[in-house]
This record gives structure tokens, sequence and C-alpha cells, in this order.
């Protein structure tokens, strides 16, 4: 039989666990079962205290929060309890609470919960303190925390178990704090410019043409398939028909697709849609708020991203023809037919369809050579019409739509049109998209979103329309490697 290396910290486990329910049923027998407290009326954190020692200085202070490390002696202790804020020390006596209380208190145990009342001072050290006068039991950790010395490092376990990672990670909580802070600071930047916050449906009840696979579910009161939503495009420019000119979604979205460090199953996007403005209005909306952003956020334009600086404060604006120029040495004028531009591909080693069209072939080129060198903040614009099929076409040159992306560390970050307003048009691409999707999978049921053609039958103005990730964002703005670090949640594959 195999030796299980496991058994003794299992037993040890096993014991803890054991002692702290015996602890707990001891307290309800005399009465005092933790979990029955319903408040505690706090009114400090511990970070202001930290933050101001002279204004607190001798004053009285109750606070409330987990304890996470002790010294218990004989006739007195120092104990750290964290708050939502920080952690701070705590003296306690047994002759300022009691010999009764102080019997209680070194029964606690690491995670406990705890209320306690006391006056601010320093130690001889010169720590911020509380002398605790009043202390209670609030809630019952029956779990052992990690050991504070090793943490809580490993990363799978941190994903499906976030409460403690934020227990024990506190700079997990800042990069949280400030995802917050950036969604704050975003829907205040759209308020001023005059965008209105609305709401459109997650559940929708057609698989529409797009690329990107759905989750599908089932309606029962209506005996009807459904599909949560990969965008949230084509119901806010309804809203830009129906007079509502400016606006924008913080929208979840739902793809069914792979998982990796950039891509989670569900994540938040923010897409607006502005009347009146093209795809070089939202380019300079893009770099005011990213560099507004940055300010506030970073405190400075040049912040680094897993060891890269990236000057937030300097924009590069190039066309995908101008950039596949510059990286792949290829110049899409130069071609004077498809099978001109195929042969340029094969020569560089990049592999196309057999019908590739010039437009094709340049978005290849642009995947196969550009991207990864895009590190500093760049605007790639004018996309071939082949796979732009919701933006305008350019009047000066049909083949290619007023559309662009832009990338930092060689990623793609948002996406932006002068959105498409001819039905006739819009109808015609849609058809050619869908009837693509069903050519590649005869099980697909994606189907045309005639409604949408209808809206756009009444009249939708000169539109310019942009998408782009929070979470992605966030990353970059908290120097986080993973997308799973900047959701609090992430998808994980169940264990069992």
């Amino acid at each position: 039989m195999a030796e299980n290396n496991n058994a003794p910290v299992e037993q040890e486990l096993n014991e803890i666990l054991k002692v702290r329910r015996e602890k707990l049923q001891a307290l309800c027998d005399e009465g005092n079962d933790p979990f029955q407290k319903t408040l505690y009326d706090f009114d400090t954190y511990a970070a202001d205290i930290k933050a101001d020692f002279d204004k607190f200085d001798g004053k009285t202070v109750k606070i409330a929060g987990r304890i996470m490390s002790r010294r218990v002696m004989g006739k007195a202790s120092f104990y750290n309890v964290a708050d939502s804020t920080c952690g701070i020390q705590l003296y306690i006596r047994r002759d300022d609470v009691g010999e009764d209380v102080y019997k209680a208190f070194k029964k606690f145990d690491i995670g406990d919960i705890v209320g306690v009342e006391g006056f601010v001072f320093q130690t001889k050290t010169g720590e911020t303190s509380i002398h605790t006068q009043k202390i209670e039991l609030l809630a019952k950790s029956l779990l052992p925390l990690p050991e504070k010395f090793h943490g809580l490092k490993d990363n799978d376990l941190r994903y499906r178990q976030r409460y403690v990672d934020l227990i024990m990670n506190p700079e997990v909580r800042d990069v949280f704090e400030k995802r917050s802070m950036i969604m704050r600071e975003i829907r205040n930047y759209l308020d001023s410019k005059g965008f209105l916050e609305v709401d459109t449906p997650i559940l929708v009840p057609i698989e529409i043409g797009a690329s990107a696979r759905p989750f599908k579910t089932h309606h029962n009161t209506l005996d009807m398939d459904m599909f949560l939503r990969i965008e949230t495009e084509l119901y806010l420019k309804r809203l830009i028909v129906g007079g509502m000119h400016r606006v924008y979604e913080v929208g979840r979205i739902f793809r069914n697709e792979g998982m990796d460090t950039k891509h989670n199953p569900e994540f938040t996007t923010i897409e607006l849609y502005q009347a009146f403005t093209d795809y070089q209005g939202m380019m300079d909306l893009v770099e005011d708020l990213n560099k507004m952003l940055v300010k506030k956020v970073c405190g400075k334009m040049v912040i680094e991203y897993q060891g890269k600086q990236i000057d937030m404060g300097n924009w590069e604006r190039l066309t995908m023809v101008e950039a596949v120029k510059k990286y792949a040495g290829c110049d899409y004028y130069e071609w004077a037919t498809d099978e001109d531009a195929r042969a340029c591909a094969k020569e560089k080693h990049v592999e196309v369809p057999a019908d590739a069209t010039k437009g094709t072939v340049l978005a290849e080129l642009f995947d196969a050579y550009v991207e990864e060198n895009l590190i500093q903040p760049t605007f790639i614009y004018d996309y071939p019409v082949e796979i732009s099929p919701l933006a305008k076409r350019k009047p000066s040159e049909p083949e290619f739509t007023e559309r662009f992306e832009y990338f930092i560390n060689a990623t793609e970050f948002g996406n932006a049109f002068s959105e498409l307003n001819d039905p006739i048009d819009q109808k015609a691409r849609f058809e050619r998209q869908v009837e693509a999707r069903r050519l590649a999978d005869p099980n697909c049921t994606a189907e045309v979103d005639y409604d949408f053609v209808t809206a756009l039958e009444y009249g939708m103005p000169p539109t310019g329309g942009l998408g782009f990730g929070i979470d992605r964002l966030v990353m970059l703005l908290t120097n986080s490697a993973s997308i799973r670090d900047v959701l609090l949640f992430p998808t994980m594959k169940p264990i069992d």
C-alpha cells in the first residue's frame, strides 16, 4: 500500500477542527453562541488611526476585525486585528478587562472575528496600538487560516477560495479597490460628456452571426431556446435610432470559448455610442479617457507592466496598411490582384485560404507580424471590409472601413467603428456572415437579426461606437499578469 505523505498534516488539521468545534460548543453551552451576535457598533477604522495618530492619541475607539496573529502571555498579550482597511496591534491586560474575560480571550483563535474597545497609544518601539479595555467575540472561525509566514501562494487555491486570498494577501484587495476606482472614474468621465448609462438584455432570443460562440439556455415559460449575449452593440445602436444619442453600458459578456491568461468565459466590457461623430472622434475619446485613468489610478503616465515600461501619455496612430508595411515589409498598394496578395503571404510563410482576398491577406499579415510589436499604446485603423461587418466603408477607399483597434503590450484593448447605418448594406453583410457560419458548421443556429435591420431602416444618424474590456484595462493598471487576478471569482474547472 502506498504511503500517504499527507497523513500527518491531515491528522493535525482534523485535530484543529475538532478543538475549534469543541470551543464553539462550550460557548453555546454557556449561552454565549457567537453566531447569535447581530450588531457591533464600531466607530473607527484601523487605517484612519494609523494615518493620523495625533488625532486619535489617547482617545477611546471601537474597531471590529479578524485576529491575524497573537502573543498570549501570562497577564498581558499582544495581538493583531485586521479590519477592512488594514491591521493594527492591540494590547490586552488581565487587570484591565478582568480575569474571566481574559481567560475567555486566551481561548480565542487566529481567524476569529472580534469587537474591541480601547484607547490609542504608541508602544516603546513607536508602533501605533490600541490598549484594549473591552473585547467581544463576534464570530468563530472553525477553519484555520493558512500559516502566516507562507501565506496563501497556490494560485489555483487563491482563485477558488478568494475569500481566504483576500484575508491573507492584502495586496489582492488593493487590486479590486483599484478596479472599483477605475469603473467609477470611467462612469464619471462618460457622464460628464453627456452619456447616459443604460441596461440592455443579457438573455437574447437569437444567436447572431458573429464568430464568437454563445452559451445556450432554455426559457421554460416561453418554451424557446435563448442565448447569453456575446455583445451589447445591437441593442445600444437601437437606442441611437430612438434618439438617445449618447449611451453606454457596463455589460457582462459571455462567450463559450477558450480560457487563458487574457480570456475568461464571462467578462466585463463597456460599449458606448455617440451620434454625429466617427471613429476619429472615438480615437480622441479613448486617448483622453486612458490618460485620465492612468493619472488618477497610477499617478504617472509611464507605468510598469510585467517588466516593461509603458508610456501611456504617447499614442501612435497607424493604418493597418502602414503597420503591415512597417513590420512585415509588404505594401498593400503594390498588390494588383488577390493572387498577388496570396503570393506575398506565401513568401512571408503565412497561411491563408486559397480564395483569400487582398483584405484577408492584409489582416493575416497583421496578426503574424505586427501585433507582437505593439508594446506602446498604438491605434491601428482602416481595417479591411472583409473582417469588419458592422463598420462603415471609407468613402475614398471602399475596400476599407472606418474602424480601429488599440493595442498596448501586444494586446488588443478595444475596438471602434464609424458605425454602419446603411440598412441595405448591413442586411447583405449579416446574410453573408450567417451563410459563412453555417457553411463552416452545419449545426450552427445563427440567424440574421432582421429587427436590427428594421431599426436601421427608420434611420440611424452617423455614429461613432467603441467597445473595450474592463478586465484587461485593470490588469494593465494594476500590473496583474492574468485575467484571473482581476476577477473576484474567475471561472474554474471543478476539482472533482
